[in-house]
């Protein structure tokens, strides 16, 4: 018989969720009192405290407690780790928000050098999914506390940092443009593909962890096994088509700002045209009135 799971959130989750909210609600609420109020829409808002919930719920019971019986279970809390959580924290933020750590931020991204491309957040994304999910890194997680909480770690800070590339709510020095987000994303869809097909389709459990757990829902370790892969091949997809849209709105907004900015350049170019041909003639009239009524004068002396 299985054994209940009741939900009970930890601590350190919890508390981590409190800080998210404390350091980003204040922030919010200024901008949106202030003359950048558009800048501060409810959306965002709401993303962030989705992010932060999606956090205290990927951490806590009945998911974290799942996954000791169930690998599909396990994957899931991964997934809201390496995509979820990062994606819905980052659509909260834009560079009026992000305005009293911008600097910062940008002073880090000089220091970190090689660190802050694009292409080692694809790396680090690709590389740490396929190394935690090597049965003996996969075992050792599932069986020591420790190891778990690097192993999560690790899945939070590579799906920040693969999502910052992409999103980029300030603006960065390394950024990726024309085809470059699509090469990106469609990488990471083929090699972390190949993962989730190879648990989908393995004819054997791989991870030793779960030969000896009680079963839950009927489910025996290769199906469980089959079913973790597929959710993370389905994720993939399904978490790069929400990306495309995004950036694909943000190309067409960028694209509008361009033009706008473009606009208004020609027009003061043509206005300072207009008035350097405009001088030469308002200042010759000027000079030979001058002239004029300097020779009338004289002529009137005389």
């Amino acid at each position: 018989m299985s054994p209940p799971i009741t939900w009970s959130p930890e601590v350190a989750p919890v508390l981590l969720a409190l800080l998210l909210l404390a350091a980003y609600v204040p922030r919010w609420i200024r901008v949106r009192r202030s003359a950048d109020r558009d800048d501060a829409p409810i959306w965002r808002l709401l993303s962030w405290v989705a992010g932060a919930l999606t956090l205290v719920v990927a951490q806590g019971n009945p998911i974290d407690k799942l996954g000791d019986y169930l690998l599909v279970m396990h994957m899931v809390q991964h997934l809201m780790l390496l995509d979820l959580m990062p994606l819905l924290l980052l659509f909260g933020l834009n560079r009026v928000l992000m305005r009293p750590i911008t600097r910062r931020v940008q002073w880090l991204e000089q220091r970190v050098g090689f660190l802050a491309r694009p292409w080692f957040g694809l790396v680090a994304y690709t590389a740490g999914m396929w190394f935690w999910h090597i049965p003996t890194f996969y075992d050792a997680a599932a069986r020591s506390e420790t190891i778990h909480l690097l192993e999560h770690m690790t899945f939070t800070g590579v799906g920040f940092l693969y999502w910052w590339h992409l999103l980029r709510p300030i603006p960065t020095r390394e950024r990726m443009t024309a085809m470059g987000p699509v090469a990106y994303m469609g990488i990471t869809k083929i090699t972390v593909g190949l993962l989730g097909a190879l648990l989908t389709f393995a004819p054997s459990a791989i991870y030793s962890f779960y030969d000896h757990r009680v079963e839950w829902w009927g489910l025996s370790p290769v199906a469980d096994q089959a079913m973790a892969g597929a959710l993370m091949a389905t994720e993939q997809v399904l978490i790069m088509g929400v990306a495309f849209g995004a950036l694909f709105i943000r190309g067409l907004q960028e694209a509008e700002l361009r033009a706008q900015r473009e606009e208004r350049l020609l027009d003061r170019r043509e206005a300072a045209e207009r008035e350097g041909q405009a001088e030469p003639v308002d200042e010759e009239p000027a000079v030979g009135g001058g002239l004029a009524l300097r020779a009338s004068v004289a002529g009137d002396e005389e």
